[in-house]
């Protein structure tokens, strides 16, 4: 819609989404809203405070997976940084350890990508009022799962053994030794329920829990 027939008030939204043919598309929707600007896009989720900070949005869309920095992460940085603006996370995979994530980093809102574009602007209009928007099948999931059992340090060594890295590479990554290392994959391990800190990270990833 041309901007002189935009409401004199219009919800300032910025896009997180690495994939730029779906970023692309999700703004020039939004965009068609009467009462949506996308004021900023970014496709890393390192890029995403500062692009807040230069743009204020009152709502940010967070993509969960994103390079750089998790959506997850950056709800967080954002609650620090820019407390005004509501996060609403969006995501292809609608794990019920996200979902937990998300609402302890503050987000108001999460919501897969498979719904319609009306849904996402309503639920863009409803966290600006305050109210928190949950995929309904996502919220019942994340009551019947349970808590994540993996302490941050846990989820920290866990993550950072992707790529082959040695124990010593852990431990250089997270300064730590090598023995504490050790340990937070052996109880990640034993959490998890699997063989060997590969597997670990798979059940970890696959529960939303990294």
């Amino acid at each position: 819609m041309p901007q002189d027939h935009r409401p004199a008030k219009s919800v300032r939204v910025l896009l997180a989404e690495d994939q730029g043919m779906m970023r692309g598309a999700l703004a020039l929707l939004l965009g068609m809203e009467p009462d949506i600007e996308v004021v900023a896009q970014v496709g890393r989720g390192d890029e995403i405070v500062d692009a807040a900070l230069k743009s204020r949005p009152e709502v940010a869309l967070l993509d969960v997976e994103m390079p750089g920095r998790s959506g997850l992460d950056a709800a967080a940085d954002l609650r620090d940084e820019v407390p005004d603006c509501r996060v609403l996370i969006l995501t292809t995979f609608g794990r019920p350890g996200h979902l937990r994530r998300a609402m302890e980093a503050g987000a108001a809102g999460f919501l897969v990508k498979d719904g319609p574009v009306e849904d996402l602007a309503n639920a863009i209009r409803q966290v600006l009022r305050g109210e928190t928007v949950i995929d309904p099948a996502l919220g019942a999931a994340a009551l019947s799962a349970g808590p994540n059992p993996l302490t941050a340090r846990e989820r920290d060594a866990l993550a950072a053994s992707v790529d082959d890295a040695t124990i010593a590479d852990i431990a250089t990554t997270l300064h730590l030794s090598e023995s504490t290392v050790r340990d937070h994959l052996s109880s990640a391990i034993g959490k998890t329920g699997t063989r060997n800190r590969m597997e670990a990270v798979r059940a970890a990833r696959r529960q939303g829990w990294l």
